[in-house]
């Protein structure tokens, strides 16, 4: 019964990823700072991918979960979880994406290639010796993973999706949509299409910018430098105020190692991820997502308890807290973070214990997709 009220929580891929998010009963607390006990501190190594070098924090052993990153981020936004799964019973690995961190950094923009980016966890696996993991991405990471569900169905058992829903291929590319609806104001992503210019900004004060980042919604700012919304008017950091204050949920030592991780690494890696998103929108994206659905409808139907709304299969988790935001859903302080851990890991091992054939649609455990457009929440 435990897991089936579990599993009617966290039944897809989105609310999934809404309950990783908030956090888990049944694992300590540890305070939200660097200098944890040695024995909660990960194994740092790299392994080689795709070509590339790649740095991975590795915790416990067991059945296999990646933790993703997004933009802008490193392994390290996954501190607090990789204790909890790894006493949780499962083997994770939160790698530093490419561009990102410790890991090589190609420099042109079409080593970002979806594929390429999706064979690089792949290739992961196989560095790991491991045949097939659970996935979980936050932010771009989770445009990784549910490539890499599409791309690569029988190395892919689940996924969680963290912030970005599937929402497969787009009439036009997004830049071009983006484009059409700000024109000649500021957008980030549009401002992140000019070659060399954000990361620029960004190299010169990565403090700066981390540091208005990852702010809460609700926090009290300086009043920005820049409120000319036309694009001429500047850059990204003078438009953010600088936050009143530290957050209580990120300690000063963590906002010091990120910053120090994007000191050395750069800001250019990153910022590739959204120079070939048209690309990779148009050309690679399952148009229909099957792949992704017939997985997640296995898991829906084991459940049996997800509500369907307008044709779509949802999966509710409660969202509604009005200080909550993309950054802080992942930054949450531990004690809120781990209360969800104790309800993911049932999801994490029915996970494992389904798996799913991708595109096929013969799924063990559930019936063919009922669903065409799964909704992360």
């Amino acid at each position: 019964m435990r897991t089936q009220r579990t599993m009617a929580r966290v039944a897809v891929a989105g609310a999934l990823a809404m309950a990783l998010s908030l956090g888990i009963k049944g694992f300590a607390a540890s305070p939200a700072q660097v200098s944890q006990p040695k024995a909660d501190k990960p194994n740092m190594r790299f392994i080689q991918t795709n070509g590339i070098n790649m740095r991975i924090a590795e915790m416990g052993s067991g059945p296999l979960v990646l933790l993703l990153h997004g933009w802008p981020e490193s392994w390290y936004s996954w501190r607090h979880q990789l204790p909890a799964l790894a006493d949780a019973g499962f083997h994770v690995v939160a790698p530093d994406m490419r561009g990102f961190g410790k890991t090589d950094a190609p420099k042109p923009v079409e080593d970002y290639d979806i594929r390429k980016l999706t064979a690089d966890i792949a290739g992961l696996l196989d560095a790991l010796g491991e045949k097939s993991a659970v996935v979980v991405g936050h932010d771009w990471g989770a445009v990784v993973a549910w490539h890499c569900l599409l791309l690569y169905p029988d190395r892919f058992r689940g996924l969680v999706a963290m912030s970005v829903p599937y929402r497969g291929r787009p009439s036009e590319s997004p830049i071009e949509i983006l484009k059409k609806a700000y024109g000649d104001n500021f957008f980030y992503m549009l401002y992140f299409q000019e070659p060399g210019v954000a990361e620029t900004e960004f190299d010169a004060d990565p403090r700066g910018i981390l540091s208005r980042l990852y702010v809460s919604p609700n926090a009290p700012r300086e009043t920005p430098a820049v409120t000319d919304p036309k694009r001429a008017a500047g850059g990204w950091i003078p438009r953010l105020g600088a936050p009143k204050g530290a957050q209580s949920w990120l300690t000063q030592a963590d906002l010091d190692y990120f910053v120090d991780e994007f000191k050395q690494a750069g800001f250019r890696g990153g910022i590739n991820f959204y120079r070939y998103v048209g690309n990779n929108a148009t050309n690679y994206t399952d148009p229909d997502g099957n792949g992704v659905v017939d997985c997640l409808q296995a898991i829906a139907d084991l459940a049996a308890a997800t509500a369907n709304v307008a044709g779509r299969t949802v999966a509710i988790i409660p969202y509604g807290k009005p200080d909550f935001n993309h950054q802080k859903s992942l930054q949450q302080a531990v004690n809120q973070l781990n209360k969800a851990l104790d309800k993911v890991q049932d999801t994490l091992r029915v996970l494992w214990s389904v798996g799913c054939c991708g595109r096929s649609g013969n799924c063990s455990g559930g019936s063919r997709a009922r669903s065409r457009s799964p909704v992360s929440i």
